[in-house]
């Protein structure tokens, strides 16, 4: 280091020891901790998965079925729950027809997140998790997008979430445990896309924001009452979810950069490990995970270096995205 005197060297590296020692001890700490405070998920457990009939909600439903659970399943297409719930029955022979309700609903409005918790309570008495996975994604430039394209977003992405979960929270505050000392656990399905702002996804992101602050915030209230909530920031996945992806602007191009995204290994992770990850989260209580090595990073980048990723995306806009 040509001119860079050897006691500010010593001293950075010192600096720099002493911080990485302490992320390492950090971490080491909040695992153990983690691990002290798991609560499996009980048997007979209710659990509520939206968006459950494909991709991700399909994989979360196969991966608590692995337990003697009840699944309530809900979209916005009986078929597709049907087939679901069939395929699941195959795969996991303890479970029973009884133990499943299918809910077919269209969550983007207030009083059908109402009936699927009404609907809920009423057939199994209770919500042990709830994992508000439901969402759409619209991709295109800014100049082909409609305030429709955000206020469906925000219906879907955003409000189907509250909605949903402000329904079943009186139930999940004053329902008594299986076992150990947890009522009930949320689970919100947000992205790094609500960590920072991906181009050409612009409602996908802006609703994705606001899931995210909502699940932090209810996080600090709600888990001295004995309710967990967990925020699920993935990054990529393949989980076929390209093809329900809705393009605007130039949509041959639009859809070449996204699907090459979506579905290539290394670069998205499968709906299946994704899955896995959400269940520990939920069983060790966990506030916040971030899917993928990618997506932690960008995550961790944005926080340091806020401007500096924002001035990387608008490089990627001009010369990497479709031009409009």
């Amino acid at each position: 280091m040509s001119g860079f005197p050897k006691n500010a060297c010593s001293s950075l590296c010192q600096t720099t020891g002493f911080v990485v020692g302490a992320a390492a001890a950090l971490a080491a700490t909040c695992f153990a901790v983690g691990k002290l405070t798991e609560e499996p998920v009980p048997d007979n457990a209710v659990v509520v998965v939206t968006g459950g009939s494909r991709g991700l909600g399909y994989a979360i439903a196969s991966r608590f079925a692995q337990k003697p659970v009840r699944l309530v399943l809900a979209s916005r297409k009986r078929d597709e729950l049907e087939e679901a719930q069939n395929k699941l029955l195959a795969a996991h022979p303890h479970l029973q027809p009884a133990d499943f309700y299918l809910v077919d609903v269209d969550l983007s409005e207030r009083a059908g997140c109402e009936r699927l918790v009404d609907e809920t309570i009423a057939r199994f008495g209770r919500i042990d998790v709830l994992v508000n996975n439901a969402g759409i994604i619209e991709v295109g430039p800014v100049e082909a997008l409609t305030l429709e394209s955000f206020e469906q977003a925000m219906s879907v992405n955003f409000f189907a979430a509250l909605y949903t979960t402000w329904a079943a929270l009186p139930h999940m505050m004053r329902q008594q445990p299986i076992s150990g000392k947890r009522r009930a656990a949320i689970v919100n399905i947000a992205s790094i896309g609500g960590k920072f702002a991906v181009p050409h996804m612009l409602p996908y992101s802006a609703a994705k924001f606001a899931l995210v602050g909502f699940s932090e915030g209810l996080h600090a209230e709600l888990r001295a009452k004995g309710v967990r909530v967990t925020t699920v920031c993935p990054g990529l996945m393949r989980t076929g979810g390209e093809a329900h992806a809705k393009f605007v602007g130039n949509v041959d191009a639009e859809k070449k950069w996204f699907d090459f995204a979506a579905k290539t290994p290394g670069v998205a992770t499968t709906a299946e490990h994704a899955a896995r990850r959400i269940y520990s989260a939920v069983v060790s209580g966990r506030a916040e995970i971030t899917i993928t090595p990618q997506a932690w990073l960008g995550a961790r980048f944005a926080g340091v270096f806020p401007e500096t990723l924002q001035w990387m995306n608008a490089l990627a806009n001009e010369y990497a995205l479709p031009q409009y």
